[in-house]
């Protein structure tokens, strides 16, 4: 099995890192190669990965199995426009993975001119940790077995969950660029601490800790936030004073009306 992929930015990085430890672990050989316009990061991923370096995109799309696009949504068509003749030569045996904000697979296929196996995912930055989020979703061309072979590929670099396409610029919103809004909370937590007499680096650690036990409570609790909230919260305690500090400052509507730009930042791409 090979997979190409097409742009080695972060993303791409983490993803092809997770399926060749996903690979590792269900003994499934793979190989993996990689197009980007900037070869020597291209060089340098493939001497990390063991993999190889295509000459072109439409070479990618040549030998590949399943082809990664792992490109910015602003330059998608002009890299679908490149490899479509490819992709037409090639429908029975491959599947294309698009990460392309608002590009639905409607429009991945008008562009290749043809009804291409196409598989959208959004995942996040924690990829390159193997915690992220993978939404994907599936194109009724793409095999139930490639399918459920590519999760377990993908599984390697976090959570990966099926969703329906129609959901998928709402993920953008919340999990694709949520872990910019988490940073800048904990970066402002971090300040908090600063300003009333902590060492930075203590104010730091504290924050990210503590957003991530908080995190994992969620999960592993099954309770609500707002339920986890009150056992924190005394009567007339430290805790409802800072509460009511984040409801002066519009806390909840901020986060709320991020989640919105994006997803229609999301919608515009398309």
């Amino acid at each position: 099995m090979t997979i190409s992929c097409i742009g080695y930015g972060n993303m791409g990085a983490a993803l092809m890192k997770g399926a060749l430890a996903s690979a590792q672990g269900l003994k499934t050989g793979l190989a993996v190669g990689l197009a980007d316009a900037d070869k020597p990061r291209a060089e340098a991923g493939a001497a990390d990965l063991g993999g190889k370096v295509f000459a072109s995109n439409l070479q990618a799309a040549q030998e590949g199995d399943y082809i990664f696009l792992a490109v910015k949504p602003q330059i998608l068509q002009d890299v679908l426009r490149e490899i479509a003749p490819a992709v037409q030569e090639r429908l029975s045996s491959i599947v294309l993975i698009s990460m392309a904000a608002g590009w639905t697979i409607e429009k991945i296929q008008t562009v290749l001119g043809v009804k291409a196996p196409v598989v959208r995912i959004m995942p996040n930055t924690p990829s390159l940790i193997s915690r992220g989020v993978i939404a994907l979703t599936a194109s009724p061309e793409v095999p139930l077995a490639s399918c459920a072979e590519l999760e377990k590929l993908l599984s390697g670099a976090g959570l990966v969950d099926r969703v329906e396409e129609k959901y998928m610029e709402a993920v953008t919103g919340v999990s694709g660029s949520g872990p910019a809004y988490a940073y800048l909370f904990i970066e402002a937590l971090a300040d908090g601490g600063v300003r009333v007499g902590l060492p930075r680096d203590k104010a730091l650690r504290y924050a990210a800790q503590t957003v991530l036990g908080a995190a994992a409570m969620v999960l592993e609790t099954g309770k609500h936030p707002g339920e986890l909230k009150d056992m924190v919260t005394s009567p007339g305690g430290t805790t409802i004073a800072g509460i009511a500090a984040l409801e002066n400052g519009a806390f909840r509507a901020a986060a709320i009306n991020a989640v919105e730009a994006s997803w229609r930042r999301a919608m515009e791409l398309g």
